[in-house]
């Protein structure tokens, strides 16, 4: 039995199929369904967990090398929200673009971790090293 690190079934085996360079997508509440990709929904109330939740659990053992987020986080957001989201991404290449292209881009994900994250534009793809 597993006593640390992530603990749910659905997320280990997820994870455990991404390779070099594919990508992974962490979303909010509100992201779109992808039905041409695997979803695992930890959405359990309003903000449980959220997406920094998710990607502090992974990244011990996820090597991260390219992130990108919606360009609207920025101006959605507090200050104090974007720092904790710099803080949580530091070391990783970090590419804002506008949210509309960032919906282009999941399609080619090998799945998505949906979140109980309320926070607007939240959603992060992460590439693989």
């Amino acid at each position: 039995m597993l006593k640390s690190g992530i603990l749910n079934p659905n997320v280990l085996s997820l994870l455990s199929r991404v390779r070099h360079t594919n990508t992974l997508v962490i979303a909010d509440r509100g992201f779109p369904f992808w039905p041409q990709i695997e979803t695992v929904d930890l959405s359990l109330v309003d903000d449980l967990p959220r997406v920094l939740d998710v990607l502090r659990a992974i990244r011990p053992n996820f090597e991260i090398g390219h992130a990108w987020m919606a360009e609207e986080f920025r101006g959605a957001n507090s200050e104090s929200t974007r720092m904790r989201f710099e803080a949580t991404l530091d070391g990783i290449p970090l590419t804002l673009e506008p949210h509309i292209e960032f919906k282009k881009r999941v399609p080619a994900a090998i799945g998505l971790i949906r979140t109980g994250d309320t926070t607007p534009y939240a959603n992060l793809i992460l590439e693989s090293a």
